[in-house]
């Protein structure tokens, strides 16, 4: 198998000298385009870099995985763009962005009217560009329509030198072709965050209007759902635009293409639509990532069939799909705002994806990294409360700041994985937060040894209430279950929940209120087992029974709701509060 540099030189597109493709390409919809931007953007915005840069800065599995982490550095010497593409023409004034139009060329066009065309594009480009870069350009494509799709490959190096976006859009009639063309360049796409944010946040039940508070203590985890549905942290302006972009397109029906490489993150997100009917834009995302070493079920296909960029360093390039989730206040993991859908891995030679993988392992990644951490041997990094850099675990200060972190990051998956899965990470978070050896350690880490206990705490409560929500709809354990066995396990539960809330989470609370209330008021159930006098058959009796202690179950949990908040107001303290 040859290498990917050598197939740049042996095949269509060389790797630095033939830039053009020899065949006229025809690419009619935003599915093919999307096809050929990643050959070309895989090739020339990851591959090119890893091959010419000394140490290129991989993408960990984990910062794939949402909820995703703001960035830590900026690498300038990496190639970076924003990008839109439309399945239309471009009508230059309707447009509701700003960008310098490159017109293309018809086919009722003399010569001299071409050239004027050509030159045009060819300064349009130039006056985006560093004075550097100016002379190459015209050497390059002096005479060449730089507009054309098949130039794409070359302009490559120049377009990523621009902080703003590429135009991408259908040719028109006149030119008698039916493909995208380069349409314009130095873009602006609109962003309206402080609108959006507020929008959203009214619109989610997060924001009242003319309410501060609420608006204070609900905006931050508002902007972070609403730029993780669009694939992105809270980061960058370039990322940003695009989401909201994106956003603003879809609403309004258009079939689109929005992509960017980040010189931060290291990888190529597409929000794309071309069709009706979806709630969100297709997100998806390309980076260079390493396979596990302990991955060996999959090294014999992957060294056998060449999907290795570089075998040595187990490199692979990643496509990872995701599926985005509607906000559900009454759910435990009301903060999920994206799951991972698939896994590909690309082969770097065919672009054949390699299906049916899982390169991130959520679960097994997780626990071998929790163990790292509570050992301290763990040796990445992590973003702490978004401020701290935090570099290995050689210290308790830094374990209990990373475990903070990775509890955090995890959070919604560890309450929505099995309970074999969750009895593990107990132990091995009780035998370290519970160790005897580490109390003095821990009484001089006061306060961050509480912030890890209580986020703890946080999934260990969340996790029974997932079940609650379960219950609800009688499902126990991924079964189908009876009223009164629904009832038996509701009771069970919320009389084991009563004894943990001494570390008080209104949220949570609140969701065992809510959803309580919506048990005892089932139609059914009243109608057939409460309000009727003739009941005598002990199963009858015993829903009847449980019912009854449910309500005060309920009674004890409104009451422990009210006494806390009477404590805040006593306090100064704002009614309720979102902890996490």
């Amino acid at each position: 198998m040859q290498s990917w540099k050598d197939a740049f030189t042996k095949g269509n597109i060389s790797w630095k000298d033939d830039w053009h493709l020899r065949d006229t390409l025809t690419l009619p919809d935003i599915g093919s385009l999307k096809k050929y931007l990643d050959l070309v953007h895989i090739r020339y915005g990851l591959l090119k870099p890893f091959f010419e840069t000394s140490n290129y800065p991989l993408v960990e599995n984990r910062e794939l995985l949402p909820s995703f982490e703001p960035d830590l550095w900026e690498y300038k010497n990496l190639p970076g763009f924003s990008l839109v593409a439309f399945a239309r023409p471009i009508s230059y004034f309707h447009e509701v962005f700003q960008f310098d139009l490159m017109p293309s060329l018809h086919s009722d066009m003399n010569e001299q009217e071409s050239a004027k065309i050509l030159a045009r594009n060819l300064q349009t480009l130039q006056n985006r560009l560093h004075k550097s870069a100016h002379e190459e350009l015209r050497e390059h494509f002096g005479k060449a329509d730089i507009g054309n799709i098949n130039n794409y490959p070359a302009l490559s190096p120049y377009l990523h030198m621009m902080d703003r976006a590429q135009v991408l859009a259908m040719t028109d009639e006149q030119s008698g072709q039916n493909t995208f063309r380069l349409a314009g360049v130095y873009a602006s796409f609109p962003s309206d965050l402080d609108t959006e944010i507020k929008r959203f946040g009214l619109r989610i039940g997060k924001f009242a209007v003319g309410d501060n508070d609420l608006y204070d203590r609900n905006r931050l985890f508002v902007y972070q759902f609403l730029m993780e549905l669009y694939g992105f942290p809270i980061s960058s302006e370039r990322r940003t635009s695009a989401a909201l972009f994106s956003r603003r397109l879809h609403k309004m029906g258009e079939k689109f293409l929005i992509r960017t490489l980040g010189q931060s993150d290291r990888t190529i997100t597409t929000l794309w639509n071309d069709s009706t009917g979806k709630q969100y834009p297709v997100l998806e995302k390309i980076a260079l990532v390493t396979l596990d070493a302990d991955q060996t079920d999959l090294m014999p296909v992957l060294k056998e069939e060449g999907y290795f960029v570089h075998q040595k360093k187990r490199v692979l390039i990643l496509r990872v799909k995701y599926k985005q989730h509607k906000f559900n206040p009454d759910n435990v993991r009301q903060d999920r705002a994206l799951s991972v859908e698939s896994q590909e891995i690309i082969h770097p030679i065919s672009g054949e994806a390699l299906t049916g993988v899982n390169i991130i392992r959520d679960a097994s990644n997780m626990f071998l990294r929790l163990n790292d951490i509570v050992r301290g041997e763990y040796t990445g990094y992590i973003v702490y409360k978004r401020s701290e850099l935090i570099e290995n675990t050689d210290t308790e200060e830094k374990k209990l700041k990373f475990l903070y972190a990775w509890l955090s990051k995890h959070q919604r998956r560890i309450i929505g994985y099995s309970d074999e899965f969750f009895a593990n990470v107990g132990k091995v978070m009780d035998t370290y937060l519970l160790s005897p050896e580490n109390y003095e350690t821990f009484n001089n880490l006061r306060d961050l040894y509480q912030e890890v206990v209580a986020k703890y705490s946080f999934i260990q409560q969340a996790r029974k209430i997932r079940i609650l929500e379960d219950l609800k709809q009688r499902i126990y354990r991924g079964k189908r279950i009876s009223y009164d066995q629904m009832l038996a396990e509701t009771v069970n539960l919320l009389h084991s929940l009563k004894f943990e809330i001494v570390t008080y989470f209104d949220s949570l609370v609140a969701n065992v209120i809510k959803i309580s209330e919506s048990i005892l008021g089932d139609r059914y159930l009243i109608r057939n087992y409460i309000e009727r006098k003739d009941v005598t058959l002990p199963r009858h009796l015993e829903i009847k029974k449980n019912y009854g202690r449910l309500v005060s179950l309920l009674d004890e949990f409104k009451a422990i709701r009210k006494a806390r908040t009477e404590k805040n107001l006593e306090a100064g303290l704002p009614e309720k509060r979102n902890e996490f």
